[in-house]
């Protein structure tokens, strides 16, 4: 039974091709039934890894939280559950997928979010170095302030915030289990525990 599998996933990955344009990526079909999201970086297709139930916490609680500060402040933005985004730097090679992302623009029938003002990707342990790279093409958007990276191992997150002149700071701002996250981009701010309530971190 395993060999079996792992033929199939040798040739599930034969579907894809080694090289993509954005408008490739865009109109192909993966025919992965596993139903996993897939990424264009650098050209390359790839898949990407399940998060498991703390993710999903953190990322439905957010996205929760978010919303609901926006809908109180009748703010015309809105919060997109894993939107495509396209960075400016190498823009036909690129289609990455953040956990959440803040627009105020007016809604599309487009597979990109437009003009997002806020990221924020939830960090596991195991991909943590590919989501710090997709944090890096995020800073080339002109119209995103604010990213956010948070943690699922521990209560912490990391805020980059644009300055007065557009530019990103050397070191993120770290938020630990007693700090305020605090977005200026949508002027919300709460203790950060407050992202944690429906994880097993709050009790550790």
């Amino acid at each position: 039974m395993r060999r079996a599998k792992n033929m199939f996933m040798v040739t599930l990955r034969k579907h894809a091709p080694t090289r993509m344009t954005l408008a490739e990526f865009l109109s192909w079909d993966p025919r992965d039934p596993s139903g996993r999201r897939w990424q264009l970086v650098d050209g390359e297709p790839v898949a990407m890894a399940p998060g498991n139930v703390t993710h999903g916490a953190l990322q439905a609680e957010i996205a929760r939280l978010l919303g609901n500060h926006l809908l109180e402040q009748h703010s015309a933005c809105r919060v997109v559950t894993e939107p495509g985004i396209v960075p400016r730097v190498r823009a036909n090679r690129n289609y990455r997928v953040p956990d959440l992302g803040v627009t105020c623009a007016l809604p599309t029938l487009e597979q990109m979010l437009p003009d997002p003002v806020l990221l924020i990707e939830i960090l596991s342990p195991s991909n943590e170095a590919e989501t710090w790279a997709n944090i890096w093409t995020y800073t080339t958007i002109p119209s995103v302030a604010e990213i956010v990276a948070v943690h699922s191992a521990r209560i912490e997150a990391e805020l980059l915030r644009r300055d007065s002149d557009g530019n990103w700071p050397k070191e993120p701002e770290i938020i630990g289990p007693d700090g305020t996250l605090a977005l200026r981009s949508i002027g919300y701010s709460a203790p950060h525990a407050a992202l944690y309530r429906t994880t097993a971190l709050v009790a550790g």
